[in-house]
C-alpha cells in the first residue's frame, strides 16, 4: 500500500457515482449505478462501461436505489481504497435484501486479486470483471441474473476499448482524458498494475485523433492522454490515409493530436523517466497548445533504492533528464511521486531524496510512504523493515520541504502574465472563475463576464502555495 499525503488521486471524487453530462433523449429500461475509486484510469474505464451499458439499454443514474445494476470500479493501489469499497459492498448487500432483483459487481484493478473472497467467502458480490473484459458485461450481467456467479477476469494483450467512444460522465464539459494505451510493462517492485492490468498495448492512433477532434467538436477546450507510461506508447500499423505501414511513437501521437486545433489544449500523463525522449520535448516545444507540464515520477533520489524498485534509472541519469527538459523546455513545470521508507531505506537514502528534492525543486509532489502491497514483487522479494514512525516522519519531512519549494514556485509567478483555460466556477467563491496555465498551475480570478471554456490571459497579483490568485488583463 501507499498512504497518501498529497493526493495523487482526487479525494474529492472517491467513490463519485456517474451520470451522464448531457441530458439523454433515449428513454431506457433498465439503470445502472456507478461508483469509481483509484486512478484516472478508472475513472475514464468507467465512462467505457457507461458507453457499453447504455449500447444494452441501461441507462445511469445517480440513485443507486433504483438501480437494477450496481457497479464498483475498484483501486488495488492503497489499502484505504479497498476498504472503502468493501463497506460500501456491505451496505449494498443489505440493500438487496429488499430487492432481490439487484446485481452488484465488481470492476476493475481489486475484481482480479479478491474474486474468489468477494464472490464465495464474503457473498458480496454477482459479478466480478477485470479491466480487460467489460466487452463481456452485457453477457455477464445476463448470466447473474439466473443466479449464477459471473466471473472474467482474464487479461488481454490486445485489448484497448479503440471503437468504444465513452460515455462523458461528470465533466465540466471542457476538458477531458483520453486513453491511449493499458496495462505496464515495467516490472516496479512496489506496483501492482502490471498484475490486475496485464501487458503494455497501444491504442490505434487514428481512433485517439478522432476521438479527441470528437471531443473539440463538442466543444472541450482540453485532453490529457492517459496511460501507465505514456513515454512507451508503439503502435505498428497501415496508415488509413496511403495504406503503407507505418510505426507511431508517443512524439508522433502527440504532434497528431495538436494538429486537431491551435485551441485544443493537448497534456499527458504519466511520464516514466527512461522513456521520455528528446523528440518528445521537441515537439512539445514546437506546438504552443501541447502544454509545458511533465509528471516525472522519481519515488526516490538514492541510487541503490531505485534498483531495489526496479526503476531502471540511476540518481545522476534522472537528474540529466530533468537538466534535459529545462534546457529544452524551460518554463516547464515538474511535479513527481515520492515513496519514503520502502524496504531497507537508510537515513543516507532519505537524505538523497531530500536532495533530490532540492535539485529538481517540484512544483507538485505526491507523496506517501510505503506499506505493502500484496501480490508485487516487494511482497515476495523483500521484507517492509522501516519501522512506520520512521516512514511517517520521513514522510512529514519530505512534505515539508516540498511546501517550501512550491510556494517558493508560486511566488515567482506574481507579476507574470497567463493564458487561461476557463474551467469553471471556483469551490471557494461564486464571484471567481479558476483554470489552469501551461504549466498547470491553478489561477483564481474573478468572474466578470467570462465563461468556462474560454481562453483568457490572467496577470498573477497574488498566491499561495497551491494557488495563484491573478485578474484578467
Amino acid at each position: 500500500m501507499l498512504e497518501q499525503v498529497t493526493k495523487v488521486h482526487d479525494e474529492s471524487r472517491q467513490g463519485e457515482a456517474f451520470a451522464p453530462q448531457t441530458a439523454v433523449e433515449q428513454t431506457y429500461h433498465k439503470k445502472f449505478y456507478i461508483e469509481s475509486y483509484g486512478c484516472q484510469m478508472n475513472f475514464n474505464d468507467s465512462e467505457i462501461v457507461a458507453s457499453i451499458m447504455n449500447g444494452e439499454g441501461f441507462g445511469a443514474t445517480r440513485n443507486y436505489e433504483e438501480a437494477d445494476l450496481i457497479l464498483l470500479n475498484t483501486c488495488s493501489i492503497r489499502e484505504k481504497a479497498e476498504q472503502t469499497v468493501r463497506k460500501r459492498l456491505q451496505e449494498f448487500r443489505k440493500l438487496k435484501q429488499s430487492n432481490p432483483g439487484m446485481l452488484v459487481g465488481v470492476l476493475g484493478c481489486m475484481a482480479e486479486r479478491l474474486k474468489a473472497k468477494l464472490l464465495e467467502e464474503e457473498k458480496l458480490v454477482d459479478l466480478v470483471v477485470g479491466p480487460d473484459a467489460y466487452r463481456t458485461l452485457p453477457a455477464l450481467v445476463e448470466e447473474a441474473a439466473t443466479g449464477q456467479k459471473a466471473v472474467n477476469v482474464l487479461l488481454s494483450r490486445e485489448e484497448t476499448y479503440a471503437d468504444i467512444s465513452p460515455v462523458r460522465l461528470d465533466s465540466n464539459g471542457v476538458t477531458a482524458f483520453v486513453s491511449i494505451m493499458r496495462g505496464c510493462n515495467n516490472m516496479c517492485t512496489f506496483c501492482v498494475v502490471p498484475f490486475t492490468r496485464g501487458r503494455e498495448r497501444s491504442r490505434d492512433p487514428y481512433s485517439i485523433v478522432q476521438e479527441a477532434a470528437a471531443l473539440f467538436n463538442g466543444g472541450y477546450r482540453e485532453v490529457t492522454l492517459l496511460g501507465q507510461n505514456v513515454d512507451s506508447y508503439y503502435w505498428v500499423g497501415v496508415s488509413p490515409e496511403n495504406q503503407q505501414e507505418e510505426i507511431i511513437t508517443f512524439a508522433g501521437l502527440l504532434e497528431k493530436v495538436a494538429q486537431i486545433s491551435p485551441l485544443l489544449r493537448v497534456r499527458f500523463s504519466t511520464s516514466h523517466p527512461k522513456d521520455i525522449t528528446d523528440e518528445v520535448l521537441h515537439t512539445m516545444a514546437r506546438y504552443e497548445n501541447i502544454c509545458n507540464y511533465i509528471h516525472l515520477p522519481v519515488q526516490s533520489g538514492s541510487t541503490r533504492v531505485l534498483q531495489l524498485m526496479n526503476r531502471t534509472y540511476t540518481r545522476e541519469w534522472y537528474m540529466k533528464k530533468v537538466e534535459r527538459i529545462r534546457e529544452i523546455l524551460p518554463d516547464c513545470g515538474l511535479s513527481t511521486d515520492i515513496i519514503t521508507g520502502f524496504c531497507t531505506e537508510t537515513e543516507e537514502d532519505h537524505q538523497d531524496t531530500l536532495s533530490m528534492m532540492e535539485f529538481a525543486k517540484y512544483d507538485l509532489a505526491y507523496m506517501f510512504f510505503y506499506s505493502e502491497r500484496p501480490g508485487t514483487l516487494a511482497a515476495r522479494r523483500y521484507q517492509d523493515d522501516v519501522p512506520e514512525e520512521v516512514k511517517k516522519r520521513r514522510l512529514a519531512e519530505v512534505v515539508e520541504l516540498h511546501r517550501k519549494h512550491a510556494l517558493e514556485s508560486m511566488q515567482k509567478d506574481v507579476g507574470k502574465t497567463f493564458k487561461v483555460l476557463v474551467e469553471g466556477p471556483s469551490k471557494r467563491s461564486v464571484d471567481d472563475l479558476f483554470g489552469r496555465n501551461d504549466q498547470n498551475k491553478v489561477i483564481v480570478f474573478p468572474k466578470e463576464n467570462y465563461e468556462k471554456g474560454q481562453y483568457v490571459q490572467v496577470k498573477v497579483v497574488d498566491c499561495t502555495a497551491a494557488t495563484l490568485i491573478g485578474k484578467v488583463v
